[in-house]
């Protein structure tokens, strides 16, 4: 069955996060959530241990985190008991940088897009392939970029995954609030090397 998403996004927009993520989980669909174990990972990942704490959430470990994330990630692992399921690349990074003389600059843009490939894009096509989803939690917000101010509550992407961003409208003092109030904790160094900064996508969220 098909979605009318201009109905359903009008149906959810004012609904709080954890109906939104009520609503994608009694879909009766295949279903997935992600997870960058960034900055603010904890509320998404709050968000739906609380409704499914079973839901496979995948995490695309590129291998580059730095402690931070690894020790925050554990203790959210064990706290929350999420069904985490992490996904990493062919290569290590210690054997990549070896090779490879490390991260390329984003300006290099042939070698930028193939070290993304191999690093985030290629494991994220493998989870997909093993636990094809219909259905996909994702904690994407309106403000973050440029092409997330094309989306909405729910959308469905170029693969025909249904994307459903239960915090899409949510400002950053809402999800700092939501950490605060829960006492959940944050990642306070993170790194993605294949954004290298802030507003740019990494091509997760932009398949056509």
């Amino acid at each position: 069955m098909e979605l009318d998403l201009d109905t359903v996004n009008e149906t959810l927009r004012d609904a709080s996060a954890a109906e939104v993520v009520r609503w994608a989980l009694g879909q009766g669909r295949r279903a997935i959530a992600t997870t960058s174990m960034g900055r603010n990972a904890a509320v998404m990942l709050h968000l739906v241990s609380q409704v499914d704490a079973s839901l496979p959430t995948i995490w695309v470990d590129t291998g580059y985190n730095l402690r931070d994330t690894y020790v925050v990630a554990e203790r959210l692992i064990r706290d929350l008991n999420i069904n985490i399921q992490v996904y990493s690349p062919q290569m290590t990074s210690e054997r990549r940088n070896a090779i490879m003389g490390g991260i390329p600059a984003v300006d290099e843009e042939d070698r930028h897009q193939g070290f993304t490939q191999d690093v985030k894009l290629e494991p994220f096509a493998r989870a997909l392939a093993e636990f094809q989803p219909e259905i996909w939690l994702t904690g994407i917000r309106q403000e973050e970029t440029e092409h997330r101010k094309t989306l909405d509550i729910v959308s469905v992407d170029g693969r025909g995954i249904i994307k459903v961003a239960p915090i899409f409208y949510w400002s950053e003092d809402d999800v700092e609030n939501y950490m605060e109030q829960l006492a959940l904790p944050t990642c306070k160094h993170y790194f993605d090397p294949t954004k290298a900064h802030d507003g740019r996508e990494c091509g997760l969220h932009t398949h056509a």
